[in-house]
């Protein structure tokens, strides 16, 4: 089997125009969404993130902060810093750019922010309304391998709507952003769904499971965690992963993820590539999900990721 790579960047483009279309909608009522970001540390990743996403929402004309604080800030300012963006009416929506400095505590992180501006859906009050199925904000990621699923299924003849009910969906990885939402997600669609992490890899049983699966979301920051053998024939392949390698030779560096894409493309139906699948979505989706915090701060019923 060659496996239909799923084009991610094609796919952020079409959701880039939902946005735009809202973003429209909203000017004539006069909303402007903003975006307050906040940077603990020189994490290269993060600070390349905050670049991306400065751009996008920049681009897009929303007001844009962000708060850049050193790697040993204490806890104390770091909740004053948000306690800041939460006051300020011209920013809807806070991210917190991970990763945080080990000193800081996550949850304490999360749970300072304004339910109503947290737009990773990352305070407990946004996670217990995801897990309800009832969400204010569908996390950016989870939200993305969802989003290009649906695009896929459709592309080949399918209701999204119908498409999952009996399907076994396998999530490898549990993270709070990743892991569990995707789950709940997938539960959502009246899938049967199997959750696995490191301890299912450690005792040896992760190949067992994956091979259940009829749509696999991986998200384990495991670097070709699952190989070709570990899949079965026709499975969608969904790939979190983004490890960045460098050829010590030549300098250049590639990015791959946490499948073996050579290998469960073979086998696959479809998959979707490293670079250049989830990401670009996930991208667009979290300037989606600011817009959102703006609409629902001036009262007005948002549609995007309504109907997923």
């Amino acid at each position: 089997m060659s496996a239909v790579v799923i084009d991610g960047a094609a796919i952020a483009e079409e959701l880039r125009t939902r946005v735009d279309e809202e973003l429209h909608v909203l000017r004539l009522s006069e909303v402007r969404p903003g975006l307050g970001t906040v940077l603990a540390g020189e994490d290269p990743g993060a600070l390349a993130y905050e670049r991306h996403v400065r751009r996008l929402a920049e681009g897009l004309e929303y007001h844009y902060v962000h708060e850049h604080l050193p790697a040993d800030v204490e806890v104390a300012d770091v909740l004053a810093t948000i306690g800041k963006l939460n006051a300020d009416p011209r920013v809807t929506g806070v991210l917190v750019l991970r990763p945080l400095p080990s000193h800081l505590p996550e949850a304490d992180v999360n749970a300072i922010v304004d339910p109503r501006k947290d737009i990773e859906g990352q305070h407990p009050e946004n996670a217990g309304l995801l897990a309800l199925g009832r969400p204010r904000f569908v996390p950016s990621t989870p939200a993305s391998c969802f989003y290009l699923l649906d695009s896929y299924v459709r592309s080949i003849g399918e209701d999204p709507h119908a498409y999952y009910t009996g399907k076994t969906i396998v999530v490898v990885g549990r993270s709070a952003s990743v892991g569990k939402p995707a789950q709940w997600l997938g539960l959502e669609r009246d899938a049967t769904v199997i959750a696995c992490h490191s301890r299912t890899a450690a005792a040896g049983r992760l190949g067992e499971f994956t091979r259940m699966a009829d749509v696999l979301i991986v998200a384990a920051g495991v670097r070709g965690l699952v190989t070709g053998d570990m899949v079965r024939e026709g499975v969608i392949a969904v790939d979190v992963g983004f490890h960045v390698l460098k050829d010590e030779v030549t300098g250049r560096t590639t990015m791959v993820g946490d499948l073996d894409f050579d290998e469960v493309a073979a086998k696959a139906a479809a998959i979707t590539p490293v670079p250049g699948g989830v990401g670009p979505v996930t991208d667009v989706w979290l300037i989606g999900n600011s817009l959102v915090a703006a609409a629902l701060a001036a009262r007005i019923e948002p549609r995007f990721g309504t109907d997923g």
